[in-house]
């Protein structure tokens, strides 16, 4: 590795520039969306160049929909909006962790089949580790006390 190639590295790792690497993964890499008020993680979602700078303009969470192949502005048809508070950049510049203020009752598309509002979190189930194939809902713990 010749020495130009170490700066370049050193730079994204340790660097003060924002300089996504939009490359590595085809053009997206991933967002984790955490809530700012208990830190709880929300959601998932990817995010292209384009997505990233409307985010930044707009304080709302903006993603790029692999399934609809369009920008995606998390509440836009929800109300569900996600307002920016932070984002944190990992190492390699490559991943992102947006903390978020939640706008609306849910971050999830899925509804809550009591309340019919959103879920809060799409990550609403945990793997049950005896039986390793099993989806515990986290509200069937919340209930079951364990």
């Amino acid at each position: 590795m010749d020495k130009k190639n170490i700066e370049d590295i050193e730079d994204i790792a340790e660097g003060k520039t924002l300089n996504i690497d939009f490359e590595k993964r085809g053009g997206l890499i991933p967002a984790v969306v955490q809530d700012i008020r208990d830190g709880l993680i929300l959601m998932l979602a990817y995010v292209n160049r384009e997505a990233l700078d409307e985010t930044l303009e707009s304080g709302m969470a903006t993603f790029w929909s692999t399934s609809r192949n369009e920008l995606w502005t998390k509440g836009k048809t929800s109300g569900d909006f996600l307002k920016i508070k932070k984002i944190f950049v990992d190492c390699d510049q490559d991943a992102l962790v947006y903390v978020v203020e939640p706008q609306g009752k849910g971050a999830c598309h899925t509804k809550d089949p009591e309340s019919g509002d959103a879920r809060l979190s799409c990550f609403y189930r945990l793997v049950d580790m005896e039986s390793k194939k099993r989806l515990v809902h986290i509200k069937d713990i919340d209930k079951s006390g364990s």
